[in-house]
């Protein structure tokens, strides 16, 4: 599944959805070309990994008249991943009309977690 526009972030970071609903999504994204000087994956990069998949389920949860943006990020780094793909999946935790939030859950190929990240995003009418 592919929500990655010409020239955005996703898709310069290489992150791929691979199931969306508002109530869950989960995406991967490779380390290599997303590390630190220490050739360690870059703690931004993880934030932009939970905040793309939080973001994706908040806009589904709002449905198609309404858009979503992220207010509010917050991520505890675990452990370090060096090659492969790490694979995030954000979990609802709260969908209201004008705030929904997301628990994201980053972890290696290993299965062992890299990152925990909370996201709160406002949901608001689209502008026509």
């Amino acid at each position: 599944m592919s929500i990655a526009h010409a020239n955005t972030l996703v898709e310069r970071m290489g992150i791929e959805i691979t199931e969306a609903t508002p109530e869950r999504v989960v995406g991967t994204m490779p380390v290599e070309g997303n590390i630190q000087p220490y050739g360690l994956l870059h703690g931004g990069a993880s934030c932009v990994l939970a905040e793309t998949l939080g973001s994706v389920g908040a806009a589904l949860h709002a449905g198609p008249e309404r858009i979503a943006m992220g207010i509010e990020i917050n991520a505890t780094h675990h452990r370090s991943a060096t090659s492969g793909l790490v694979t995030g999946v954000a979990t609802r935790l709260h969908g209201g009309r004008t705030l929904a939030s997301y628990d994201i859950e980053i972890v290696d190929e290993q299965g062992r977690r890299v990152c925990s990240a909370r996201l709160s995003c406002m949901l608001r009418d689209a502008s026509t």
